[in-house]
């Protein structure tokens, strides 16, 4: 059933009466610094637990799992309406507001399973670049918003650079790179969905060079064993939180193996190297002890999009060698 979307604003109200609020500010913000996608709505109300973010005219919606009580048709009703206070309030179509369920995962790698049967792309930009999103077959969608301002730093320090990226997702970091005028960029993830993602990435924005980009689908922890030494500038590692991957010999978690990982991507480092390091791990502390060098930077509130403070649960090191 179609719901009236007079009877969904009354019916929604409160979702209504915050997602206004909330639009209003950071559409303002947006404009200002010319950002055509960012996060909207992150679970601000208990009862309405969505995260909804501005795709540059197209709205990402994804519910996260949880016990609400309702049968699955009263849900699916539930669901359309919300959709149709979303696209009411953000003035879009309907049919612009791709809704998804967000489920916990046992693996990040579990996210590469499709969910629809037919692919909705979308070119989206950032800063000059612009980044192929998918907004029907999987549950992210290609370009992880909170992590702009840091890709914009890589960006500015990658001239001349040898750059790695590992669990590279789609290849937005090596996008910036790449246009920041790296002299190397590798990008290396398990997933050859992820890899030729950033293939395309990297074609649409008429960088790509196989003498100077190479994309290795891999065991990000096993193919970094054979790293030389003093072998990049720069290092980009986001890895999952936790993963029992069956394309993985063991388990990981970034909490407990965290250190075994960073001590062996600073002897990959040229002596003025950098490594970015972050995890959306809740709880995580960086063993500062434990690692071989000082020199590390928290630069999680500095590289905190406006779209995401007060609402963003991961951390960000700049660490040097």
């Amino acid at each position: 059933m179609i719901p009236d979307v007079a009877e969904a604003l009354a019916a929604h109200s409160p979702f209504a009466n915050r997602l206004t609020k909330v639009w209003k500010h950071y559409a303002k913000l947006a404009r200002r610094q010319q950002v055509a996608c960012f996060r909207v709505y992150d679970h601000d109300l208990t009862q309405y637990p969505f995260v909804i973010e501005w795709l540059d005219g197209a709205v990402y919606v994804s519910e996260y799992l949880r016990r609400h009580g309702m049968e699955e048709a009263q849900h699916e009703q539930w669901l359309a309406e919300c959709r149709a206070v979303v696209a009411s309030v953000l003035a879009v179509p309907e049919e612009n507001v791709y809704l998804k369920e967000r489920r916990r995962k046992a693996s990040r790698y579990e996210q590469y399973e499709k969910l629809d049967l037919q692919k909705i792309e979308r070119i989206v930009p950032e800063d000059d670049l612009f980044f192929i999103l998918n907004l029907s077959d999987y549950l992210d969608t290609g370009l992880f918003l909170d992590h702009r301002i840091t890709r914009r730093m890589v960006r500015e320090e990658s001239a001349g650079k040898s750059v790695l990226n590992l669990f590279c997702y789609t290849g937005a970091f090596s996008v910036h790179a790449a246009k920041g005028g790296a002299e190397q960029v590798v990008s290396v993830d398990m997933s050859k969905t992820y890899i030729n993602w950033a293939k395309r990435n990297m074609q649409f924005n008429k960088l790509i060079d196989d003498k100077a980009h190479f994309f290795i689908q891999d065991d990000v922890l096993e193919w970094i064993k054979d790293l030389p030494k003093n072998s990049f500038d720069i290092i980009i590692c986001d890895p999952p939180t936790f993963s029992n991957s069956k394309r993985m010999d063991e388990t990981w978690d970034v909490q407990r193996d965290h250190v075994p990982l960073i001590k062996k991507l600073l002897t990959a480092l040229t002596p003025d190297g950098v490594l970015y390091f972050s995890t959306n791990c809740r709880n995580f502390v960086l063993e500062r002890d434990a690692l071989p060098t000082d020199r590390i930077e928290d630069i999680t509130r500095k590289t905190t999009p406006f779209d995401f403070e007060g609402r963003l649960f991961r951390y960000c090191f700049r660490i040097n060698r």
